[in-house]
C-alpha cells in the first residue's frame, strides 16, 4: 500500500514502521479516544512517531535534522491516511515545515522545533479554505518594537494544540510571514468542531499580537506557493492512503456477508462497484507518484510541481470521495452507523475535498498554469 515509485529499502521500511506504529496505537480507534478537551490529536502517538521514528523531520533541511524529500513525505501521509490517525503531520511537518524551510535563516530555530516534534501551525488560508494572496484575512504592520498582527482566521489546522504560529499576513508592501508566539497577548485559539473528527481545527483571533518577521515581499510568496505545492501532494497522497483502506474494508465484507445463501461479492452489481472503486484508487495513485517523479525535476521545471500537485489534489479528492461513498453503501444498514469506521473514511474524504482548495478550483489553476 504504497505510491508505485522507485524506492529505496530505507523508504520501504519507514512506510512498514509508521503502519506498525499506527497499528500498535489502534488505528482508527484512536480518534475516538480522544480527549474532548485535548488538542484535537494524539500527542503520545506523535511522540512515538516524531521522536522515535523520526517522520517530524522529512522533507526538512540537513542543517537544522532534516531527512528525505518529497517521495518519504509522500509514502507517510499515504500510511496515515490509511489510519486516520489524528497527528499533526500534514499541517506541522508539511505544511509549515516546508513555508519555513523556504523563508531561509530567520526561521532556523522554528524549523529544529517542529523536528524535535513540537506542533507549529500556519495561518495562511483564506476564508474560502484555500491559499490566496490576495485574501489573506490577517493584517501585519512594523513598528518600533517589531511587527505586530490583528485579524481572525478559520482552518488553522491543528491550531488547538500549536505552540507557535507561523502567519501569513497582508503587509505595507505585500504578504509577510511573521511567527507568533501561541500564548502571546493579543492571540485567542478557539477550537471548532468540524466534519472530519480526525483533523482539528481552530478559529484563531489576533488583536496587536507581537511578531518576528520571517520572510516578506516575493521571498514570502515563493515560500508559500512552494510550501502549498508539497503539502497538495502530501494530502493527494493521504486520500490515496484513504480510499485504499477504505477499499480494503469493503473487499473484507462483501467477501463475508451473505445474502440468500450466497456471498454478496458474488453479485454483478457489487462486482462493478468494487471494479470502479479500484480503478479510481489506481487511477489515485498515478497521480500521487507522477506528481512525486515531477518534483525531482523542479529546479529545470519550475511550474511542473504546481501543476503536477493540482492534478493529485483533483484525482485523489474525486477518487476518495467516490470510494467512500461506495464503502458506506456497501456496507448496507452497518455503514450508516457511528460505530463503523465507514463514516471517518466519508468524513476526512469531504474535508479534504475542500481544504487548500476544491477540484474546480485546482482544474482552473492548471488551466492558468498551461496557459490554456
Amino acid at each position: 500500500m504504497t505510491v508505485e515509485l522507485v524506492r529505496s529499502e530505507e523508504i520501504a521500511a519507514l512506510c512498514s514502521t509508521v503502519a506498525q506504529v499506527c497499528r500498535d496505537a489502534g488505528g482508527t480507534g484512536v480518534v475516538r479516544g480522544l480527549d474532548p478537551d485535548g488538542p484535537g490529536f494524539a500527542p503520545r502517538v506523535w511522540r512515538t512517531l516524531a521522536e522515535e521514528v523520526g517522520v517530524s523531520c522529512l522533507g526538512l533541511p540537513e542543517d537544522v535534522g532534516g531527512l528525505g524529500g518529497l517521495a518519504e513525505l509522500a509514502v507517510v501521509g499515504e500510511c496515515l491516511g490509511a489510519s486516520l490517525v489524528p497527528v499533526p503531520y500534514l499541517s506541522s511537518t508539511v505544511l509549515t515545515g516546508q513555508l519555513l524551510a523556504h523563508c531561509g535563516t530567520p526561521a532556523r530555530s522554528l524549523l529544529r522545533r517542529i523536528v524535535g516534534g513540537e506542533v507549529v501551525a500556519s495561518v495562511l488560508l483564506d476564508r474560502t479554505g484555500r491559499w490566496n494572496p490576495e485574501g489573506l484575512p490577517v493584517r501585519a504592520v512594523p513598528g518600533d518594537d517589531g511587527w505586530t498582527v490583528t485579524g481572525t482566521a478559520n482552518y488553522v489546522l491543528d491550531g488547538p494544540g500549536a505552540a507557535e504560529l507561523v502567519v501569513v499576513a497582508d503587509g505595507p508592501d505585500g504578504p509577510v510571514v511573521v511567527g507568533v508566539d501561541a500564548e502571546a497577548t493579543g492571540v485567542s485559539i478557539r477550537r471548532v468542531e468540524t466534519l472530519d473528527l480526525t483533523r482539528p481545527q481552530a478559529r484563531l483571533d489576533l488583536t496587536g499580537a507581537p511578531g518576528v518577521l520571517l520572510a516578506e515581499g516575493s521571498h514570502a510568496l515563493a515560500a508559500v506557493d512552494a510550501a502549498v505545492d508539497v503539502a497538495l501532494v502530501v494530502q493527494a497522497a493521504e486520500m490515496l492512503g484513504g480510499a485504499q483502506a477504505a477499499l480494503d474494508l469493503t473487499l473484507e465484507y462483501v467477501r463475508t456477508r451473505r445474502q440468500f445463501g450466497r456471498v454478496i461479492g458474488s453479485f454483478q452489481a457489487v462486482k462493478h462497484r468494487c471494479a470502479d472503486m479500484l480503478l479510481d484508487v489506481e487511477l489515485a495513485r498515478s497521480a500521487v507518484g507522477r506528481a512525486v517523479e515531477v518534483a525531482e525535476r523542479a529546479d529545470r521545471e519550475p511550474l511542473a510541481l504546481a501543476e503536477a500537485a493540482s492534478v493529485a489534489k483533483v484525482w485523489c479528492a474525486e477518487a476518495f470521495a467516490r470510494v467512500s461513498a461506495a464503502t458506506v453503501h456497501l456496507h448496507g444498514g452497518i455503514g450508516f452507523t457511528w460505530e463503523h469506521d465507514a463514516h471517518l473514511y466519508f468524513r476526512r474524504a469531504r474535508a479534504d475535498a475542500a481544504l487548500l482548495g476544491e477540484a474546480s478550483y485546482h482544474r482552473e489553476r492548471i488551466a492558468r498554469l498551461r496557459a490554456w
